[in-house]
């Protein structure tokens, strides 16, 4: 088994001093179709980081070895069975540059920011945006909190862009203010605004918490 999946040993790292950050990810290289809209996308960690190598459960470590020892028996059946144990752990064993990476699965909501719904106008552009920053790339990610749906709320920045920022100043997203009332995100909404690019064409837009409200209402 490649040196990365060396999870089991490790050390505890600290959580970030950041204001308001819990801790900080940084991931392996993003499939695009890891991205699930324009504020969500799911990322992996992978175990040799510091950070997760003392988080992996026992029976996960345990799955992964027995997994990589059927594999060099060619018992594939095996293999893959284990590897569903594995993936219902909420991990995954990834192949990067001919190297297993036992990889830990995060799904992300960026903080500040509301993209359109898949159904409403620009939520496709919005989802083809952030896949197409994100696509390949390495990302940090600054988790604030968890969310009522289990995703880590957090900052992205991939090769040093911040990729909210990017999403707010194309006109791919809504400042979420009411959820984080930074001064910079209202500033790149009204400046998206200004030029009407993105799904500020159009007169009205909807805002997609009203969207959700009243097709919640609706019972759709």
């Amino acid at each position: 088994m490649g040196n990365a999946l060396g999870f089991l040993f490790g050390h505890c790292c600290r959580p970030s001093s950041a204001q308001g950050v819990a801790f900080e990810l940084h991931t392996i290289p993003v499939d695009p179709r890891s991205v699930v809209d324009g504020d969500g996308i799911n990322v992996f960690v992978s175990t040799s980081d510091p950070r997760e190598s003392c988080l992996v459960p026992q029976e996960v470590q345990i799955a992964a070895l027995e997994r990589s020892e059927a594999r060099a028996r060619r018992d594939y059946t095996r293999a893959d069975a284990l590897h569903q144990s594995i993936v219902e752990a909420g991990y995954r064993v990834i192949n990067i540059q001919n190297e297993e990476v036992l990889a830990r699965k995060y799904r992300i909501r960026l903080k500040g920011i509301d993209a359109p719904e898949s159904d409403m106008p620009y939520g496709k552009e919005a989802k083809e945006e952030l896949a197409r920053i994100v696509q390949g790339k390495c990302l940090r990610v600054l988790v604030y909190e968890e969310d009522q749906y289990g995703r880590s709320v957090g900052d992205i920045y991939c090769d040093g862009i911040f990729v909210q920022k990017v999403m707010l100043k194309k006109g791919m997203a809504w400042h979420y203010k009411a959820y984080d009332q930074r001064a910079e995100f209202a500033k790149w909404e009204k400046n998206a605004q200004a030029k009407r690019v993105g799904l500020w064409a159009s007169p009205n837009p909807e805002e997609p918490w009203e969207w959700r409200r009243r097709h919640k209402r609706e019972g759709r």
